[in-house]
């Protein structure tokens, strides 16, 4: 054996030391390792750090799993350290392409979160070649075997679905090698940019024609509000017109009355003439005060007092025939 122990490398954990060293570790850090592992073998003591076992063998076949600490290497017995394997979680991540049953390809990532078994330490060391390979190979299979079912939309809402059943086959694959699956997550569904950019678009149409139809909604509203308002108004003005004539007829009625008892001789008929005429003569004076008027009469003159007087007169007694 020499003065320097045998190491093995894994490509899953870098191998040249006892003590934790990930396959991201720098080159002056392996080498640190590698010196401290001759230094140990020549003194016939090991250390493995914490959260990292050590795989022990005697003249080449495993002997015994060592626990974080100090432990006893005889090399002039047979005795080395294979190499190490981290028990710490660790994650990765999977991107796989693949298609919906709509034929809509889709990138689809998963983050797959998982540590190595300490009474199954063993077999993750020395079964599996490629840890992180074999992982990606089941998470390939899975999601290419359950997305071409669904469609986009679906793919979507189902992504805790396409997660468990990630999680399930790599758990009952992976156990077997000292491997536990801690969780397994769909972090993303990336379809292509030009399927995002029609499916805004949809989205946008389907929003502006709800908008369009909330509008027209709206509109029709205000224009029953506006007819209703409009109607009840011409009621009103016709109470109001109704109410004024009724006053005019009566005040007409009153004086008639009055005078025709004050006067005697005098008829109904000559003082409703009187009136009538002091009337227009009073709408003539107002008519040519203002400057800008545009009442005309026609046809005008005195001689035309009596046929006014006569369609006034006719008109109210049509508007209120005798009781």
């Amino acid at each position: 054996m020499g003065n320097c122990a045998i190491l093995r490398s894994n490509s899953q954990d870098t191998q040249s030391s006892f003590s934790i060293t990930t396959s991201s570790s720098s080159h002056c850090e392996r080498a640190k390792k590698l010196r401290e592992t001759k230094m140990g073998n020549l003194s016939c003591c090991v250390k493995v750090d914490q959260s990292t076992v050590a795989m022990k063998e005697r003249f080449g076949k495993f002997e015994d799993v060592l626990e974080p600490g100090c432990h006893c290497m005889p090399w002039f017995l047979g005795s080395s350290v294979a190499g190490s394997l981290s028990l710490r979680l660790q994650q990765l991540d999977v991107r796989c392409e693949t298609k919906t049953k709509d034929n809509v390809f889709v990138n689809v990532v998963a983050s797959v979160q998982y540590r190595a078994l300490a009474n199954k330490a063993n077999d993750a060391f020395y079964k599996l070649t490629n840890t992180r390979s074999q992982i990606q190979a089941y998470v390939f299979d899975v999601i290419r075997a359950s997305v071409p079912k669904l469609n986009l939309d679906a793919a979507f809402e189902q992504k805790n679905e396409i997660a468990k059943a990630v999680e399930d086959e790599l758990e009952k694959a992976m156990s077997a090698y000292g491997y536990e699956i801690v969780q397994t997550l769909i972090v993303d569904i990336e379809p292509d940019e030009r399927v995002k950019r029609a499916m805004n678009e949809i989205n946008a149409a389907a929003r502006l024609r709800l908008a369009a139809n909330e509008k027209a909604e709206a509109e029709k509203i205000v224009q029953i509000k506006r007819a209703e308002g409009d109607a009840e108004s011409k009621f009103l003005s016709g109470l109001g017109i109704a109410r004024q004539r009724q006053a005019i007829v009566d005040g007409l009625r009153d004086s008639v009355l009055g005078f025709s008892g004050n006067v005697p001789g005098t008829s109904a008929k000559d003082v409703l003439d009187m009136v009538l005429i002091t009337q227009y003569f009073d709408t003539m004076k107002e008519i040519g005060a203002a400057s800008k008027s545009t009442a005309v009469f026609i046809p005008h003159g005195p001689g035309a007092v009596n046929d006014i007087a006569a369609q006034v007169r006719d008109g109210l007694l049509q508007a209120n025939p005798p009781q």
